[in-house]
């Protein structure tokens, strides 16, 4: 047996930057414009900062229209980013952004205004923390939660090196409900460096604490007359034990009768807060008077999705991640008949829940992208987002199994990879039977790498009792679904964004059988085994080079039979998957035919060992011939040998 891998070609360069820049014009951002980077925006008069945040927060909006992209975080975060980079000394001070969609104001005021046009489009600017994009972006981000992790690392580091740099964590969006957050200021507490963590917590509105009161006393709490006096008062203090715990309650008792301090108080840090994360008045000096203090400080901040702009302020889910869009008239919702992978998982959910009472569904925090809005209205109670917290929503779905339930996890593919440890330990070695409906496998467009569902098959497959399945269309993921739910162990169903080929979902729930794939077109010489994605380009291939297609369905267990057979009847294999190919299932095929000693010549193809850019998915996928006219091409090089 001899394996060979297709190696396409680099991602194009330029693609898509001209057009996207056509009737672009900026020029009446009469401030905005003056300001290359951030050193240029501390040289602005406070006064000017007001006409400077309706500028940047009208760019960010006008932008966004034209290219699509996160909006409602990125309106909410425009007085936050001017403020951290008028006190603070970036790029020497380091700001670390979590989850990394709030980041388009820190972009255009870090050098990058004029490349927006070209966001989230193949060879243009991430629209999240890149490295290697810029000296700002001290850490990539974009999964949730790691940013004090970093930002405390960055701290560390600088007092190792005897450097005096301040390191800054600005989490939000929910960030704050993964244990991993909670990991690292458990830790912080106990270090002895300068970390700031700002939590922007913008999913609740500016309540009446939050004025001019709360803001008076957070710029006291972070003053030096206060931090001196606290200071002083424990040096004293702490020699009469009696003493010392008075005064310590009674500073909680006082300040928790207008803050939510106590918890992050016992985490060792120095609790100011809530502000307006609005109102420049209250942020700066705030900012200011905290980059005077030692230690681990915690500012929160209130800010809301969508600020400034009535529609995002109204409908934040909605514009949370709009395509293009006329900021006049607002998104308009999809009316096309065509539904989603998505749209048909929600759907099959509620079709088995009116049945079934066993059903429960899970979701971390991701309830709209996973199609499970209408499942939470009709069946609430069997309905549960726990956050942004992969690794309990798998072990929690565990503990629904143990009980006779039967949970589905809704989880994208490169979001499961944050709960793989519970996967195993919890799901499968007590063969539980949890089904993990996985989202967004392969590439997904404007996201990026840190999206793309590169690795699930072979990171599943690798599992004992794991059933592992791949839908060819929309009907096949419905009747896979009913599959893996009603086996006895855990199981996946892994499907791309966006739509299908097409083809009806109308027939009965009936599932299909375990381990058996379908031949979908006969042909001769060459064989194509196809796994969910790719089925319909390999059946355009197979057209033009009269190759039989197999649509292999299950990555888990494989159809040995079938392989067996297409071997037997052809002289060149051909596996294809929208998955990364070390691994993947075409490893599956060559495990095979190793293991029933078949010599034949086989040829993979599925996305190259390298971490596939932004951009758009069709092209991208053509980009690594993933597409009907790559396959063809790959096969013919194979064949010219």
């Amino acid at each position: 047996m001899t394996a060979t891998i297709g190696l396409p070609g680099d991602l194009p360069k330029d693609a898509g930057r001209a057009e996207a820049a056509k009737d672009y014009n900026p020029a009446m951002y009469e401030l905005l414009k003056t300001l290359g980077d951030p050193a240029d925006l501390r040289k602005l008069d406070r006064k000017q900062l007001a006409q400077l945040v309706d500028e940047l927060r009208a760019y960010v909006l006008d932008s966004v229209s034209k290219t699509g992209g996160h909006l409602s975080s990125n309106l909410g975060t425009v007085e936050l980013t001017i403020a951290l980079h008028y006190v603070f000394n970036t790029p020497e001070d380091r700001i670390v952004w979590d989850v990394g969609h709030q980041t388009y104001a820190h972009k255009i005021l870090t050098g990058r205004r004029e490349a927006m046009p070209t966001l989230r489009m193949q060879d243009g600017i991430s629209g999240f923390p890149k490295r290697s994009e810029s000296q700002y972006d001290s850490f990539g981000t974009a999964h949730s939660s790691t940013s004090i992790s970093a930002a405390l690392g960055m701290a560390a580091a600088a007092k190792l090196k005897g450097e005096k740099r301040h390191a800054i964590a600005v989490i939000g969006d929910g960030a704050m409900s993964a244990g991993m957050a909670f990991e690292a200021m458990n830790n912080a507490g106990t270090m002895d460096v300068e970390l700031l963590v700002v939590l922007n917590d913008n999913e609740m509105s500016i309540s009446p604490p939050v004025g001019a009161l709360t803001n008076y006393l957070a710029r006291l709490m972070s003053g030096r007359m206060y931090d001196t006096a606290k200071r002083y008062s424990e040096h004293v203090l702490k020699r009469l034990p009696a003493m010392w715990e008075l005064a310590k309650r009674a500073e909680e008792h006082v300040k928790g009768m207008v803050t939510p301090s106590t918890l992050f108080e016992e985490f060792g840090f120095n609790y100011i807060g809530p502000i307006d994360g609005h109102d420049l008045d209250a942020l700066l000096p705030t900012l200011t008077n905290i980059k005077k203090l030692k230690g681990p400080q915690f500012l929160h901040v209130i800010t809301r999705k969508g600020q400034g702009y009535k529609l995002a302020e109204d409908d934040p889910v909605l514009y949370h991640g709009p395509g293009k869009f006329n900021p006049a008239e607002g998104i308009k919702k999809s009316t096309g008949a065509k539904p989603t992978y998505s749209q048909v998982f929600g759907d099959w959910l509620c079709e088995v829940a009116a049945t079934d009472k066993r059903m429960v569904a899970i979701t971390p925090a991701m309830r709209e992208g996973s199609g499970m809005v209408k499942f939470s209205e009709l069946f609430p109670e069997r309905y549960y987002d726990v956050g942004i917290a992969e690794q309990h929503a798998v072990t929690f779905a565990a503990g629904l199994a143990c009980e006779g339930l039967r949970p589905v996890v809704a989880i994208y593919s490169t979001f499961l990879q944050r709960g793989y440890d519970q996967l195993i330990h919890d799901v499968a070695i007590q063969n539980l039977p949890v089904l993990f409906a996985l989202d967004r496998g392969g590439v997904v467009g404007g996201d990026g790498a840190t999206h793309n569902g590169a690795f699930d098959y072979a990171f599943m497959r690798c599992i004992p009792n794991m059933t592992v399945m791949a839908p060819a269309d929309e009907d096949e993921c419905r009747q896979m679904l009913h599959t893996g739910f009603n086996l006895p162990g855990p199981s996946s169903v892994r499907y791309p964004r966006g739509s299908g080929p097409g083809a009806s979902v109308t027939k009965p729930l009936t599932g299909l059988p375990v381990g058996k794939g379908e031949v979908r077109r006969r042909g001769k010489k060459i064989a194509i085994l196809a796994f969910g994605s790719m089925v319909t380009p390999a059946l355009k291939a197979a057209e033009v080079l009269d190759a039989t297609v197999a649509n292999m369905r299950f990555v888990k267990p494989l159809d040995i039979e079938l392989v067996r057979s297409l071997a037997a009847e052809h002289e060149i294999l051909v596996t294809i998957e929208e998955h990364g190919i070390q691994g993947g299932a075409g490893s599956a095929v060559c495990e095979a035919l190793a293991a029933m000693n078949e010599e034949r010549r086989v040829l993979l193809l599925g996305l190259p060992d390298r971490f596939i850019d932004h951009g758009d998915s069709a092209k991208l996928l053509a980009s690594v011939g993933l597409d009907g006219d790559g396959i063809v091409k790959s096969i013919r090089a194979v064949i010219s040998e």
